[in-house]
């Protein structure tokens, strides 16, 4: 689901003026025009011929060979009204539409996407007549800004009409007023344009201090009284207190700088009763020995930091964190994207740096296994932060600071995590892409399918390079800026987009059979349709379906939760149930489905979390069951998985796995689970995290790991020939031994 993806995490920021309640009294109809105060490209235009009631609606219109994804419409609206809900309707008619149309609607604070809600997933498309469509969201105690509009993803017609916003079922124009609660943030704007910090090199010194103030800062963020209470505005702190340990000769020297710095902050109170460490359910204790090294910071400093860290009073809330409703992953704050720094500076670029590296230090709740062998996390992650200090900082244009971050970002190991703003920098960069998807098959690169006129290539064939380049060396320059948690994941996303670029022929070494071969192969635009169908890992068709007499098969992109019951009464009878998890489920099944295939209560799942009194403190908490409920399926369950697995796919399969004698098939899933947090970074950019640590329930991690299955079957290179799905064939032969 790309532009749900990219909706959800950071596009389509307004940055016309602003419109207020009263603009919204009455349905937007485009008899005057087209309002003021949204923007729209060219093809987004008024049409007085198609239009629903009154003299004319909004049309786009879209070719194959438009720009971009997506065309659409947006504008802002400032939350100063009091809802509980917000609701945006509109009336759409469409026309030969390949991909969707959508409305869609999101709620802005501190950060961008407090909430978010859009018609993608109805998967309006074809040719429909008018019908009134709404999605709504509640409305964020801390949310600021609306901004919504509506788009068309891919060729396609699309008319909109009736436009309408409503506060609890009114329009907007009514709701009572509400006053947008102000802090610190609004009260300093010094930096919101820049540090207005130049850099032209750094030395080992620099670099030094520089780590130890990113350290400190970030110490001092989530434990300082004066800080966690929002009477700083910490991300202008450090960028005042910057070129002056920029400008510190020696380790000592700038030590100083950082104790009156923190002394400036205001005094320490003495705590009583203070905050202590849990003694139950500790699963990871907070890594701050550093504070303790006289060596490193110095007596005085260190003892500073040991006084801020004893004398934390309980019950203190973070201006800078809070957890999730009903979830309890971290949320991060008032983080500000800074969105006019477009560009950011050298200040601003290290801000991005600091933040994002303490998040991960102090909240990443799966931070003991970002290195390959748990035991050298802390001096992995630091090593981190000074190899990216100088990279970060003298990043001279907005590629290079963005595929900087994709370096850092990846080396979390977490496949949540990624700039996922801008992809389109990770390289092979370019418009275009051969017309084939690819596959990693026995360690090798697989043409799987073509898309559209294959052009010279079909399925089994393996790519040796590309214009020359052998992609040995081509993996090798791709592989640093691709985030994943494991490997297989990793070569998943490398094959996703290894075939971009620049538009025009490309020639192609590839082994037929075995044989060596050469072809020329068009680069071009694909049809996004045709992509995803390429790219399908389950088998065509509906969500259920009879294999057999004996075998039920079930598709988790396609299933609805109010028809679970009837998916198990149609597999009644049957000797074994497949269900297919080598997708994202379209709407969540787990306890839908799983209460229909477990006999007796049964715990699946544990999770970790974090205690916001204590940064850094990793908990767990009790196993998550699943209860029973009719119809009950008596057959066989056998669920498919392999690297598209992620996620909600990773958690649904532990669900079901738990079913006594239930098998699972295929290859090691992505490893990433979890809900995710967001962060924001400098420049507008978003980024995020897996917010929880997933574990069975006996406490075997699944993060990085994955859902290791029963029984390894991947695709073979004469299967891909021959179109064969190995896993179902497999799943069938164990169903039926």
């Amino acid at each position: 689901m790309r532009i749900l993806v990219a909706f959800v995490l950071f596009a389509l920021t307004c940055f016309a003026q602003p419109r207020t309640r009263k603009d919204f009294a009455e349905p937007i109809g485009f008899e005057t025009g087209w309002p003021a105060g949204w923007n729209f490209p060219s093809n987004v235009t008024i049409d007085t011929g198609t239009k629903y009631a009154g003299a004319s609606a909004a049309r786009i219109i879209r070719t194959p060979d438009s720009p971009n994804a997506f065309s659409g419409a947006s504008t802002t609206l400032a939350l100063d009204f009091e809802a509980q809900m917000i609701e945006w309707r509109g009336t759409i008619k469409t026309e030969d539409v390949r991909e969707f149309v959508a409305l869609w609607l999101r709620v802005d604070g501190d950060r961008p996407n407090l909430a978010f809600a859009s018609l993608q997933l109805q998967k309006i498309d074809g040719t429909r007549d008018w019908k009134e469509y709404s999605i709504s969201v509640q409305m964020p105690k801390d949310g600021k800004q609306l901004v919504f509009g509506f788009l068309l993803s891919g060729p396609g017609k699309m008319w909109v009409d009736d436009l309408q916003l409503l506060a609890d079922g009114k329009p907007v124009s009514a709701a009572p007023a509400r006053v947008i609660p102000k802090t610190i943030l609004d009260d300093d704007t010094s930096y919101n344009n820049g540090s207005r910090i130049s850099l032209f090199g750094i030395d080992d010194v620099q670099t030094k201090n520089l780590a130890k103030l990113g350290k400190v800062w970030g110490f001092l963020k989530y434990h300082h009284p004066a800080i966690t209470a929002g009477t700083r505005h910490w991300d202008f702190e450090l960028l005042r207190i910057l070129p002056d340990v920029l400008a510190a000769g020696k380790t000592a020297e700038a030590n100083a700088i950082l104790l009156a710095w923190i002394e400036k902050v205001g005094p320490i109170a003495p705590c009583d009763p203070c905050v202590t460490l849990p003694v139950k359910n500790v699963y990871r204790k907070p890594d701050i020995a550093w504070i303790d090294d006289a060596k490193l910071l110095g007596p005085a400093l260190s003892a500073k930091l040991r006084e801020v860290y004893t004398n934390r009073k309980p019950g203190r809330t973070q201006f800078y964190l809070s957890t999730m409703p009903n979830v309890g992953n971290p949320k991060f704050d008032h983080e500000l994207s800074y969105f006019a720094a477009a560009m950011p500076d050298p200040g601003m670029q290290l801000l991005g740096l600091f933040r994002l590296w303490n998040i991960v230090h102090y909240f990443y709740p799966a931070r003991d296994t970002m290195a390959d062998t748990p035991a050298n996390t802390v001096a992995y992650w630091e090593a981190a932060l000074t190899d990216a200090i100088p990279r970060i900082a003298l990043a001279k244009t907005r590629e290079s600071y963005q595929l900087e971050l994709i370096r850092l970002i990846a080396k979390i190991n977490d496949t949540h995590a990624n700039l996922w703003s801008s992809l389109d920098v990770r390289p092979p960069t370019g418009a275009c892409r051969l017309p084939v998807h690819i596959r990693f098959i026995e360690g090798v690169p697989l043409v799987i399918r073509t898309i559209g006129a294959s052009a010279g290539l079909e399925p089994g064939d393996r790519l040796v390079a590309m214009d020359g380049v052998a992609i040995g060396d081509l993996m090798k320059e791709w592989a640093p800026f691709y985030a994943a948690s494991n490997e297989p994941t990793r070569l998943r996303d490398i094959a996703g987009g290894m075939t971009r670029g620049a538009c025009g022929l490309v020639k192609i070494s590839a082994t037929r059979a075995g044989k060596p071969m050469t072809v020329t192969v068009e680069r071009g635009k694909v049809d996004a349709t045709e992509a995803m169908e390429a790219a399908r890992h389950d088998r065509p068709g509906p969500a259920f379906q009879k294999l057999s007499p004996e075998v039920a098969y079930l598709k988790l992109s396609k299933v609805k939760v109010a028809e679970a019951a009837q998916y198990i009464r149609d597999a009644a009878g049957t000797k074994g149930l497949i269900i297919d998890i080598r997708n994202y489920p379209s709407e969540f099944m787990v306890f839908a489905l799983g209460s229909l295939l477990h006999q007796e209560k049964t715990a699946f799942v544990r999770f970790t979390y974090m205690d916001p009194e204590n940064p850094g403190l990793t908990l767990s908490g009790i196993p998550l069951e699943i209860t029973p409920a009719e119809p009950h399926y008596t057959g066989k369950v056998v669920i498919l998985v392999n690297d598209q697995s992620q996620s909600q796919s990773e958690y649904t399969a532990m669900a079901f796995r738990a079913v006594p004698g239930a098998v699972v098939i295929g290859s090691t899933t992505a490893g990433a689970d979890g809900n995710v947090s967001q962060i924001s970074l400098p420049g507008g950019y978003q980024t995020m995290i897996s917010g929880l640590g997933v574990f069975y329930p006996d406490m075997r991690p699944t993060q990085r790991v994955g859902i290791v299955p029963d029984i390894v079957v991947s695709p073979t290179i004469e299967g891909v020939k021959a179109d064969k799905d190995a896993l179902v064939d497999a799943a069938i032969r164990h169903i039926l031994k």
